[in-house]
């Protein structure tokens, strides 16, 4: 973990410290100084062409995504599919991509990632795309994953970017709001992304000495998440002794988290923290979060340095973004009567408004 980072979360670190990691202006993407090392297009050359696969339609990643190369001036042509939560889509999908042959595939998400090139210890050349370079987005545990073996250089066709902040640095930030012995989770057991962030919570909790209570969305009869019951599901979570919610970053409870798990939450002085941006929005109390659009942005340089600076996928890492921004939502602290502690104050960005629409 950045050891700037560990220093934010243990209370060491200076106002301009924090100033200089970024979190007083979370706006800004925070990329490589590389940036502009790499070669612009020449004038009058086909664009590039990007097949996009995401999994729950348009978000602001794709917005920083495109909005990137059109500052950059570099002519790409993007077609966009969306799995709209449905992993049967994937076969048509990978159809299409073996018959027009893009230049680059952008997969958003675990699953996608996952569903395209395989396993890195489970390809199977018939099924998985090897030889189109893959640029991924919105993963929260690559190596956990198994979709690169190392973050420095993949070894194969792929590269990406990550979004999640580190889960120990998490867990720290959590408890330096409210220390905690038991740590409440709630996820969809299909979704790869959340099963392997939960393993890593669990091996945390043995580490640092709390322990978790869990509870799965239930699953319909073709093994998809259902709504019912998830309400309840958060008062078993609250009964089994939890003293914080985590929302980790799983897509179907994005869809809930803001109409359902967070309000009842709520109602039951249960205090929640969000891993990704889409959460935080959705109404929770806190979060260490990374804003989708810089997300965005970072993927598209990767994408550049394949396309225009012909730079391997195999050889680009994968990062995630320098600045991370941990937030502190004021209504809910206030609703909840657990206000931050002061030295929080000098390094948390507050937010003085309620839920707003999610991603």
């Amino acid at each position: 973990m950045d050891p700037l980072l560990t220093r934010i979360l243990n209370r060491r670190l200076s106002r301009r410290d924090w100033l200089a990691l970024g979190g007083a202006s979370a706006g800004s993407a925070a990329l490589p100084a590389s940036l502009a090392a790499e070669p612009l297009p020449r004038a009058g050359q086909r664009p590039f062409r990007i097949y996009a696969v995401t999994f729950r339609g348009m978000t602001d990643v794709e917005k920083g995504f495109a909005e990137y190369f059109a500052s950059r001036k570099i002519p790409v042509q993007i077609s966009y599919r969306d799995m709209n939560r449905e992993p049967t889509r994937l076969a048509g999908f990978l159809d299409e991509i073996r018959a027009t042959r893009p230049d680059l595939i952008y997969a958003w998400g675990t699953s996608v990632t996952l569903g395209l090139v395989g396993p890195y210890d489970a390809v199977v050349p018939s099924q998985h795309i090897t030889d189109i370079p893959v640029v991924f987005t919105l993963v929260a545990a690559p190596t956990l994953a198994k979709i690169v073996p190392d973050m420095k250089a993949s070894g194969r066709n792929v590269t990406g970017v990550t979004h999640v902040g580190p889960t120990d640095a998490q867990m720290r930030a959590m408890a330096q709001y409210r220390p905690f012995q038991t740590l409440g989770v709630l996820y969809t057991p299909t979704e790869k992304n959340s099963v392997v962030v939960l393993e890593e919570i669990r091996r945390l909790g043995r580490e640092m000495g709390f322990h978790t209570v869990e509870r799965t969305f239930r699953l319909d009869a073709q093994r998809k998440p259902v709504a019912d019951g998830a309400a309840d599901l958060v008062r078993e979570l609250k009964e089994a002794g939890a003293q914080w919610l985590y929302l980790s970053p799983d897509s179907f409870l994005g869809t809930l988290a803001e109409g359902v798990v967070i309000p009842t939450a709520m109602s039951l002085g249960l205090p929640t923290f969000a891993s990704t941006e889409q959460l935080m929005q959705a109404g929770a109390l806190s979060g260490l979060v990374s804003r989708y659009y810089n997300v965005g942005q970072f993927t598209a340089h990767k994408a550049e340095q394949i396309l225009v600076g012909k730079t391997p996928a195999s050889q680009i890492p994968v990062e995630t973004l320098k600045r991370f921004s941990y937030q502190i939502r004021m209504p809910a602290a206030k609703r909840l009567n657990l206000p931050p502690p002061l030295p929080m104050l000098s390094y948390a960005e507050l937010i003085h408004t309620d839920a707003v629409a999610s991603q």
